[in-house]
């Protein structure tokens, strides 16, 4: 049997299978090789370079976290949103390749010592004032990035940071610019105003049931309960802690000696001076105020001589600009008189009138308060360490009830609205600390229904989060027996919006057909108050403050003469600009160079723009419509 498979495996037939078979295994492991062999896996081309699909997901789902950050969590994108933002992200990392290109051709070198120090700088990744290494951790994990691919980012933007410097550096500031901004900044109006505030209108007729029923319904946004949502919440903060770590005496000891200047009151004296021109004068000044200390007698001495005497007030030796000045005055005793000490400004004397002995407290007084700030910073560390082993007990899939007191985190269960609040508008108490409220209100409304939740961190407090949702209520028309006085004062109030819009309108209408809008309102039985000059953001007290805001863009638009109309917060208001009171840029010097600069910076935004614009265009970019579809997040 062996001989004739031996045989059998020398012929023709038998090698022709194994090469086949060969074949087969070898193109089975290259699969993915052999089938994108000749399919599009670029999403741009451009010339010297290309951007593939994976880069453009993650800068897409970046920028979408972002803009999810900025809006807070009633930002709900739809999918209309979402394709902008892939195509905002692709257009930033065009941008982006093409500037590298030209800082590349250019020869700019970014060395890697200063992207480490540039690193290490970054406020957000520093814990004390100290950099982080853990933090950095946990950003490139919540960015899906490596730490190459982000030391390659900040290499390149600190590249473009450099040629588009040089671009802004060259922005021309034409006076004639600067001017025509300084007067349409400076530029000020009076103008006529009559208001109208909803308080002071009549009281409508009462309404009968029926109105007021479909009011109620005609209007489900006034009286409906939001959106609720019941979500369990883990944090993982240093605050919550801190109360874990323990702080050894000798470490308290250490941190006491190097922080020994926190527990220390400088010495203070209160001094009084005085300053002359002239070497004898001020030693005969200063025998004579050894012999009697009067300030009075010796101020006039000094006028006499050209000179001053006042009191200095209770000073530190650090309070003292020159540091002579400071040496001798503090090494006096209560009463004394220096010798002349010469400065900048003359010959000065020195009378210490008492001295306030400083105090350093003992490392027994601050014990406490040192104890809780180390643990507080300790705690800190804790919190990025034991965020590693939360994020792989959650994937491991634990609950956030089995995690949270394994590792200490603060758990609570809770329903609430967007605002944080409960179906009565209370507010609901919230786990964690409060700087982070605002922030854990977002990630609870930024959760998804069925999602497994993840840490997410806190920038405004030293943790992280985690949410669970468990039910999503939709907002819901509260019945109208609950909500019925609700509905009555919001119907007198919308028929007393109605009567002065109404006389608002008149008011508009007899203006515009040629009477003055202070005899309109006279007519009318309304007060009209001449209001300004005031300028387009008057200052609290100046003339015209009292204008309402909603009239001060309307008003900047019209012509002398002409009225214009706008609701306010407290009802309506009806104006006529009187006059405009041009500016002159003659007349103020600094602020005509503040506008100077205004244009200058608005200069180098457009150069750099068209730069890159420039760029672009040469690198010719063309991006795949097809491969497009899949960077949208």
């Amino acid at each position: 049997m062996i001989t004739a498979f031996r045989r059998l495996a020398q012929t023709w037939v038998a090698k022709l299978l194994f090469v086949l078979l060969i074949l087969s295994f070898g193109i089975w492991g290259i699969e993915d090789i052999v089938r994108n062999l000749f399919r599009e896996t670029a999403l741009v081309r451009m010339e010297g370079a290309q951007i593939e699909v994976p880069e453009a997901q993650a800068a897409a789902r970046r920028e979408l976290q972002d803009l999810q950050r900025q809006l807070g969590p009633a930002f709900e994108p739809d999918q209309a949103i979402r394709g902008m933002v892939a195509r905002r992200a692709v257009d930033q990392l065009v941008a982006a390749r093409a500037q590298g290109l030209e800082a590349g051709r250019l020869g700019l070198v970014t060395p890697d010592a200063a992207v480490r120090d540039y690193v290490r700088a970054i406020p957000s990744f520093q814990v004390g004032g100290q950099f982080s290494r853990l933090i950095l951790d946990q950003y490139l994990r919540q960015a899906d990035l490596t730490e190459a691919q982000f030391l390659d980012l900040v290499r390149a933007d600190l590249q473009r940071m450099q040629l588009l410097g040089a671009v802004r550096a060259g922005a021309p500031a034409p006076d004639s610019l600067a001017r025509a901004l300084f007067r349409w900044e400076r530029e000020r109006r009076v103008a006529m105003v009559v208001e109208l505030p909803l308080l002071e209108a009549p009281d409508p007729a009462a309404p009968d049931d029926a109105q007021l029923r479909r009011f109620h319904a005609n209007n489900p946004d006034r009286f409906s309960i939001p959106e609720m949502r019941d979500a369990v919440v883990a944090i993982l903060s240093a605050e919550g802690l801190a109360d874990q770590v323990e702080v050894p005496d000798a470490d308290l000891a250490a941190a006491f000696e190097a922080r020994r200047a926190q527990f220390q009151t400088p010495e203070r004296r209160s001094l009084e001076q005085v300053l002359v021109q002239d070497e004898g004068v001020a030693a005969r000044l200063a025998a004579a105020w050894a012999a009697s200390p009067d300030l009075a007698a010796i101020g006039q001495a000094a006028q006499a001589a050209g000179g001053t005497a006042l009191p200095l007030g209770e000073v530190a030796r650090d309070d003292l600009p020159v540091p002579a000045l400071a040496e001798a005055a503090f090494a006096l005793p209560a009463g004394g008189v220096t010798a002349p000490v010469r400065s900048p400004f003359g010959w000065h004397v020195l009378r210490v009138a008492s001295v306030t002995p400083g105090t350093t407290a003992t490392l027994a007084q601050v014990a406490p308060r040192l104890r809780a700030e180390l643990a507080l910073e300790r705690a800190a560390d804790l919190v990025f360490e034991r965020a590693n082993r939360v994020e792989d007990a959650i994937a491991g899939g634990a609950a956030l009830e089995e995690v949270a007191p394994r590792y200490g985190l603060a758990l609570a269960r809770l329903r609430l609205n967007a605002q944080g609040q409960d179906e009565e508008g209370a507010p609901v108490p919230l786990p964690g600390p409060v700087a982070a409220r605002a922030e854990l209100l977002r990630a609870v409304f930024t959760a998804e229904p069925g999602r497994a939740p993840r840490l997410a961190e806190l920038r405004q407090a030293d943790g992280f989060v985690a949410v669970e949702l468990r039910a999503v209520a939709p907002p819901a028309l509260r019945p109208f027996e609950t909500v019925e006085d609700d509905v009555r004062l919001a119907f007198a109030t919308e028929a007393r919006r109605r009567f002065q819009e109404e006389r608002a309108a008149a008011l508009l209408a007899a203006v515009r057909g040629g009477q003055a809008l202070d005899a309109a309102a006279q007519a009318a039985g309304l007060p009209a108050d001449r209001m300004g000059p005031f300028g387009r953001r008057p200052e609290p007290g100046a003339p015209g403050t009292t204008l309402p805001q909603e009239l001060l863009l309307p008003v900047f638009g019209l012509a002398p003469g002409q009225p214009t109309m706008v609701p306010t917060r407290a009802g309506f208001a009806v104006a006529q600009l009187l006059e405009v009171v041009p500016a002159d840029p003659d007349a103020d010097a600094p602020a005509l160079a503040n506008a100077r600069r205004a244009v200058q910076a608005q200069a180098a935004e457009d150069l750099e723009a068209q730069f890159a614009a420039a760029l672009r265009a040469r690198a010719a970019p063309r991006i795949s419509p097809t491969l497009m579809q899949q960077v949208t997040p």
